[in-house]
């Protein structure tokens, strides 16, 4: 999969694509929806598959001082639409100037003299444009003017009649039901990043530890997770067992929420190396200890614990 970030200096291989639009935070099952539609008819038309999408997310620029709440960084979000078969990932720079921008001269600019879009995907919900002045039916008008054709994808429902969303994904994960995020993920959830330098304490008990800062992604329920690492070397993942505690390590008197995994069985250096964190399973809240006695013996049953939900789980 390319990622283009210029609509303006496109190659001619990647114009003329059927386009999935939208900001797709979490790449979960109701968004494959949009983006396999636009597959489906890229295949049948012999034309590149493409996603447009939008960074950094709306909400950071219309609201800084949020919480972290994204579900997928970029790098993330990429990784997904690559793993659907997506051609090409078009990332469009938001910022107050192009909120600003009348929903059709959006259309006009991006959509069809820089993309040269051939057709056009998007959410039922989807909208746009200074104001939110554009949506679907704003689309499928002036495809017909333009040249372009247009496909609104309904809401997508599991079993119990309930929409796929980003919101009930964040809801999930807030109490640490990891398992019903993944539900409607399609994957488990997980957190991308390099390895960084902590304080070495799990050394001290036998239980070394990966560092992973979480960045402007979603925080979920503090506590202790199975979790499976994936260690990313170039287009190969070695996935290991393990276990995490997402949290501020209050035994340390610890102020800021940080990923500590514990690749079980593995010995070696990781430092600055990419990884991928899948919640698999919540455990347990995190919790303050009296020394590091009492917490290596938590650890020591935490890990156990994982293993075993582990030695279930499908690889």
């Amino acid at each position: 999969m390319r990622i283009y970030r210029h609509y303006q200096t496109l190659p001619v291989e990647a114009r003329g694509a059927a386009i999935a639009v939208g900001n797709f935070d979490g790449v979960h099952k109701g968004h494959q929806a949009v983006i396999g539609e636009a597959g489906r008819i890229a295949r049948s038309s012999g034309i590149p598959w493409a996603v447009l999408t939008f960074e950094p997310h709306p909400r950071r620029v219309f609201q800084p001082d949020q919480p972290p709440f994204r579900l997928t960084s970029m790098r993330a979000k990429a990784r997904a639409l690559e793993a659907l078969g997506v051609d090409a990932m078009l990332v469009q720079r938001f910022n107050h100037d192009l909120s600003q921008q009348p929903a059709e001269t959006f259309v006009k600019d991006v959509l069809v003299d820089g993309f040269d879009a051939n057709h056009v995907v998007a959410g039922y919900d989807f909208v746009f444009g200074y104001k939110r002045g554009g949506n679907c039916e704003l689309l499928l008008s002036m495809g017909q003017k333009l040249g372009f054709g247009f496909t609104a994808v309904s809401a997508i429902h599991d079993d119990d009649g309930v929409v796929y969303s980003s919101t009930r994904i964040r809801s999930c994960l807030e109490v640490g039901n990891v398992r019903g995020a993944a539900a409607i993920l399609g994957r488990h959830f997980s957190y991308e990043g390099r390895v960084s330098h902590g304080n070495q304490r799990g050394r001290t008990i036998n239980f070394p530890t990966l560092n992973l800062h979480l960045g402007s992604t979603l925080r979920p329920a503090l506590g202790v997770y199975a979790v499976r690492v994936g260690i990313l070397d170039g287009n190969e993942t070695v996935w290991r067992n393990g276990v995490a505690n997402v949290g501020k390590r209050p035994t340390f008197g610890g102020k800021d929420v940080i990923l500590e995994a514990h690749v079980m069985d593995f010995s070696g250096n990781l430092y600055g190396k990419l990884i991928a964190v899948e919640l698999i399973d919540f455990i347990r809240a995190e919790k303050k200890f009296d020394g590091l006695e009492a917490l290596r013996a938590q650890i020591a049953a935490d890990t156990d614990t994982a293993r075993n939900i582990l030695a279930s789980e499908p690889t």
